[in-house]
C-alpha cells in the first residue's frame, strides 16, 4: 500500500513537472497543403501537454473547426458564403490545370501573381475582422500565449503577433522568387549558384542559365510581387498607429521552419534561425484496408504504381483522362488512381479508381514500384522517405521547381501535363520501373533523410518550444535586420572609400602639376643663366 501511494505521488509530481513545461500556442494557418502540413506539428505539441488555438476563416476548407479535434478553433466569421468560397478555388484550378501549364515561365507566374493579388483582397477581409473584433482581440490578450505559429502566406498573423507583443515562428515551403526570405528573413541569396524558386533550375548552371537566372531574380523583385505590398504596409501602419511595413513585421520572425532539407533542397547558405523540417509529416506505412490489400498482392512479381494529383486537382479533361489511362493500360504493373471523374473509356483491367487513398501507406508498400505525382511537396516528401522513384507531371506552383530538383537528383522522369502522349508517360514510366538507377537514387534520397539527428517533426516541435522557453531566440537574428540597403550592400562604405581615393589622387595629381610646374619654371630660369 504504501509503495502504491508513493508511486501516484510521483506520477502526480512528473504531471505537475510536465504542465510547468507547457504553454499556450496560438495559430494563424493557410489553407490546403499548408494545413496538412502544419496540423502535423500541431498535434504533436498537444501530445507534449500544449493548449493549441487556431485562427481561423469560417469558410476555409480543410480546416474543419466543426469536427472533434485535440485542437482549440477561435473562428473567424467572413461575409462571403462557401459557395464563393468554392467558386474561386475552382476558377484558379482551371487556369492553373488547363492555362498556366500553356505559358511560358514569366506569364505562368504572372497568372499566379493575378490570383494572389486577387487573394488579397479576402485575406484583407479576413485580417480586418480579426484585428478590429475587439472581444476576440480582448480574449487573445486576456489568454497570454506564449509563441505564435504563422504560415506567411496568409498575411496578417504576424500583424496579430505584433498587437499581442507574442514572439512567432514561421512556417512556409518558399515564397514566389523567395523574396520573402530574401528581404523579410534577411536569407542571402547568391543567383551565382542558387536558382531562383519557381525558375526549374540547378545549383550548377551554365552561363546562359546563369543568365536566365538572373533575369528572373530581377522579373521576381522588380516586376513580380506575391502580395500588394503597398496595400499591406499601409494597412499595418494604419493598424499599429506607426509607419511599418508587412516585410519589417513578417522580419519579426524568431524562427522560420522551412518544410524542406538536404535532400531535397541544393547546398546554399542559410541563417541561424532558418531550420530544415521536410517531410515532418512522413510516418512508416499502415496496413492496407482489405480490398485495397487484396488489389495490390494480386499484382505479383510485377508490383503496383500509385498514381495521385494531390488534394486540389481530382479531375481532368475526359481527353486527358483517356490519355493517361490508354498508357497505364499498356503497362504489367497494377495502378491505384486516385480520380473522381468519369471513367475513361480506356482504362485497363490493371488500373483500378479510387476517391480517396492511404498515398504515405501505399508508397511504403513493399510492391510500389513508381508513384505518378504533380509535384506537390508532401508526395514528394513520402515517396523520398520511402524511398521511391518517381513521374513528374507538374501544373503549377512550386510543382515544376519540385520535379526538377528530384530529376537533378536523379529519382525522377518528367513529362509535360499539356503536350505529354500516351506514348511519353508510358516511356516515362518504363524508365523509372525498369532502369536500377532511379530507385538506387531514390533509396539514396531515403537514406539521407533518414540519418538526421533529430526528426524533422521534433525538430520543429523543439524550436517552438525553444521560443517558448526562451521568449525569442534575437541571439539567433541576424544584424541585417537592423541596416538599409545602402548599407546592407555597404555602398555607403564603398562611397567614401572612393571619394577618399578620388581625393587623394586628386591631391597626388595637384601635387605632381605643381612639381612639374616649378620644375619647368626653374628649367628655364637656368636656361636663360
Amino acid at each position: 500500500m504504501v509503495r502504491k501511494w508513493a508511486l501516484e505521488i510521483l506520477l502526480l509530481q512528473l504531471c505537475w513537472a510536465g504542465c510547468g513545461l507547457c504553454g499556450k500556442v496560438l495559430v494563424w494557418p493557410c489553407e490546403m497543403s499548408h494545413w496538412l502540413n502544419l496540423k502535423t506539428v500541431l498535434e504533436e505539441l498537444t501530445e507534449r501537454g500544449h493548449e493549441v488555438t487556431v485562427l481561423t476563416s469560417s469558410q476555409y476548407f480543410l480546416v474543419d473547426y466543426n469536427k472533434p479535434s485535440v485542437l482549440n478553433f477561435e473562428v473567424i466569421h467572413v461575409p462571403y458564403d462557401r459557395e464563393t468560397a468554392i467558386n474561386v478555388v475552382n476558377e484558379f484550378l482551371e487556369v492553373a490545370v488547363n492555362v498556366m501549364p500553356k505559358l511560358p515561365l514569366w506569364q505562368s507566374a504572372s497568372e499566379m501573381q493575378r490570383f494572389l493579388l486577387k487573394a488579397t483582397e479576402r485575406f484583407a477581409l479576413l485580417c480586418r475582422n480579426a484585428v478590429y473584433n475587439e472581444s476576440l482581440m480582448k480574449k487573445l490578450q486576456e489568454s497570454k500565449y506564449d509563441v505564435m505559429v504563422i504560415d506567411p502566406v496568409a498575411p496578417c498573423g504576424e500583424l496579430v503577433a505584433e498587437l499581442l507583443q507574442v514572439p512567432f515562428v514561421n512556417t512556409l515551403r518558399f515564397s514566389m522568387g523567395s523574396t520573402v526570405e530574401k528581404y523579410c528573413g534577411q536569407l542571402p541569396i547568391p543567383p551565382s549558384y542558387v536558382p531562383v524558386a519557381m525558375g526549374g533550375l540547378t545549383d550548377k548552371m551554365t552561363f546562359m542559365e546563369r543568365v536566365k537566372n538572373i533575369m528572373l531574380t530581377l522579373f521576381f523583385e522588380f516586376f513580380l510581387q506575391p502580395y500588394d505590398f503597398k496595400f499591406w504596409d499601409q494597412f499595418y501602419s494604419e493598424v499599429l498607429g506607426r509607419p511599418t511595413t508587412l516585410c519589417e513585421t513578417m522580419g519579426k520572425a524568431e524562427i522560420w521552419l522551412i518544410r524542406t532539407y538536404w535532400d531535397f533542397e541544393f547546398p546554399r547558405p542559410y541563417l541561424p534561425n532558418f531550420e530544415f523540417v521536410g517531410g515532418l509529416h512522413c510516418k512508416p506505412a499502415k496496413p492496407l484496408p482489405k480490398e485495397m490489400e487484396d488489389f495490390v498482392q494480386s499484382s505479383g512479381e510485377n508490383g503496383v504504381v500509385v498514381f495521385s494529383l494531390g488534394s486540389m486537382v481530382k479531375n481532368l479533361t475526359e481527353e486527358k483522362a483517356n490519355l493517361i489511362a490508354s498508357a497505364l493500360a499498356q503497362i504489367p504493373q497494377k495502378v491505384l488512381w486516385r480520380y473522381k471523374g468519369k471513367k475513361p473509356d480506356t482504362l485497363g483491367s490493371n488500373t483500378r479508381l479510387f476517391d480517396w487513398i492511404p498515398q504515405n501507406d501505399l508508397l511504403g508498400h513493399p510492391k510500389t514500384k513508381a508513384f505518378i505525382t504533380h509535384g506537390g511537396t508532401n508526395g514528394i516528401y513520402e515517396a523520398i522517405y520511402h524511398g521511391i522513384p518517381m513521374v513528374g507531371v507538374p501544373m503549377f506552383a512550386d510543382q515544376p521547381d519540385n520535379i526538377a530538383h528530384m530529376k537533378a537528383k536523379g529519382a525522377a522522369v518528367e513529362v509535360n501535363m499539356n503536350t505529354m502522349t500516351s506514348a511519353d508517360l508510358l516511356s516515362a514510366l518504363r524508365d523509372v520501373i525498369n532502369d536500377p538507377s532511379y530507385k538506387e537514387n531514390a533509396m539514396r534520397l531515403s537514406r539521407i533523410h533518414h540519418d538526421q539527428p533529430v526528426k524533422p517533426l521534433d525538430r520543429a516541435v523543439f524550436w517552438i518550444e525553444f521560443v517558448m522557453r526562451h521568449k525569442g531566440a534575437k541571439h539567433l537574428r541576424v544584424a541585417a535586420h537592423d541596416l538599409n540597403w545602402i548599407q546592407y550592400h555597404s555602398l555607403d562604405v564603398i562611397g567614401f572609400l572612393l571619394a577618399c581615393l578620388a581625393t587623394a589622387i586628386f591631391f597626388v595629381t595637384k601635387c605632381c602639376l605643381f612639381s612639374c610646374k616649378k620644375f619647368s619654371k626653374t628649367g628655364k630660369k637656368k636656361k636663360r643663366e
